[in-house]
């Protein structure tokens, strides 16, 4: 029993901390002695999770300021891109096509360096309505222009538009005419075709003239050299031609038609034989030609004005050849008397100078030469001799 009752003392606890507390009333020095690893491991544990508790806020902090930073950048080089700030400077001719679609439109302006961010561009230009306002030309950008420049800048009216000039020749056709337009790129054929043969311009000159076919305005699109745009409008474009026609002919011009006795038509249409059949130096006395052949029925022409021109006029502009005189066209003056139902070309001033005052001349016949040169006759045998003595004659 003793010897139970000291084990059990042994194992008490309170027995054991008051003989340890005996020991250190005996031993001061161990008293001071730092306290086992059992009794300070909670304090740690507690330290460690505080510190990373502060790892984990630091690095929230940090992905914060670095999300921020990021979202600021790329919102600092979209807004660079939409106000066209900081960029290298560029200026170039920018074509849009008819029929080209506004992405790839987009396209081609990041490639030439105007934009950078071609989404971007398309949801300004689409909140914007800028979209719509895109047209055909050629336009002069630069990356000085905002988003909003560019998109105004490729607009039908953009004062970025690229003029050019183009000189139309005395005597073209309006065929010829429209294909020149074409050609460089102020519209296309058909649409200037199209704009000719329905819109009724308001010129009192085109008053009597029906609709339905571009060769209404032959005589009435006055060459000369004009300023474009490309892409230009093709009833604006149209209307320039016929503006400066209704300029040249003014109050002066249009008093010495009426005292011909011949209405402005009349006069146009001799005056577009003129222009097609003039070496530039005849046109007074080729006039005096057709007036008296016109004005002379019952002579050896018989009303007939028998001019190649006019074949070339319904041939397409083909040399002409002895079977197209057997063309049926009302433009066809070896088949029918008189003159063609309207002018075969526009004519200059010149050419409409001369058919009001034509040369007082007995002419009835002329051919031109091996030298070049138109040659007048009074009769047809005189007219038949100086063939047979030409060598370009003789070749045919």
């Amino acid at each position: 029993m003793p010897q139970e009752r000291r084990r059990d003392r042994r194992t008490d606890p309170r027995e054991q901390e008051h003989r340890s507390r005996r020991a250190d009333a005996r031993d001061p020095e161990r008293a001071r002695r730092p306290a086992s690893r059992e009794s300070e491991h909670p304090r740690r544990r507690r330290r460690r999770s505080a510190g990373l508790s502060m790892l984990f806020a630091l690095l929230y902090v940090v992905g914060v300021i670095g999300v921020s930073v990021i979202l600021a950048c790329v919102g600092w080089a979209a807004a660079n891109d939409v106000l066209a700030l900081n960029k290298p400077e560029k200026e170039i001719i920018f074509q849009v096509s008819d029929g080209e679609s506004f992405e790839e439109v987009t396209d081609r302006l990041a490639e030439e360096g105007m934009i950078e961010y071609k989404l971007l561009f398309k949801l300004f230009a689409s909140f914007t309505h800028g979209k719509e306002k895109v047209a055909p030309g050629s336009y002069t950008l630069s990356t000085n222009m905002d988003y909003r420049a560019l998109l105004s800048g490729m607009s039908a009216n953009s004062a970025s538009k690229v003029e050019l000039t183009v000189t139309i020749p005395e005597g073209y056709t309006t065929a010829q005419i429209f294909q020149l337009l074409e050609n460089m790129d102020v519209a296309t054929v058909e649409d200037l075709n199209q704009m000719a043969s329905t819109h009724d311009y308001a010129f009192d000159f085109l008053e009597d003239i029906p609709l339905g076919s571009p060769n209404r305005l032959e005589g009435y699109l006055f060459p000369s050299t004009y300023n474009f745009y490309t892409y230009h409008d093709p009833k604006y474009a149209i209307n320039k031609l016929l503006v400066a026609f209704d300029e040249r002919m003014d109050e002066e011009l249009r008093q010495e038609i009426a005292d011909s006795g011949r209405s402005m038509h009349e006069i146009l249409t001799v005056a577009s034989l003129i222009e097609r059949e003039t070496d530039g130096t005849d046109r007074a006395t080729i006039a005096s030609v057709i007036y008296n052949r016109l004005d002379n029925p019952s002579a050896s022409t018989a009303g007939y004005l028998q001019i190649d021109a006019t074949l070339g006029y319904i041939n397409g502009g083909k040399v002409p050849t002895e079977a197209d005189k057997s063309i049926d066209s009302p433009y066809n003056t070896y088949l029918y008397q008189g003159l063609p139902p309207g002018p075969i070309s526009n004519p200059g001033l010149d050419s409409i100078r001369a058919a009001i005052h034509p040369e007082s001349t007995k002419y009835y016949y002329y051919a031109l030469g091996d030298d070049n040169v138109h040659h007048f006759f009074r009769s047809y045998e005189e007219h038949q001799s100086f063939l047979a003595s030409q060598e370009r004659y003789k070749a045919s």
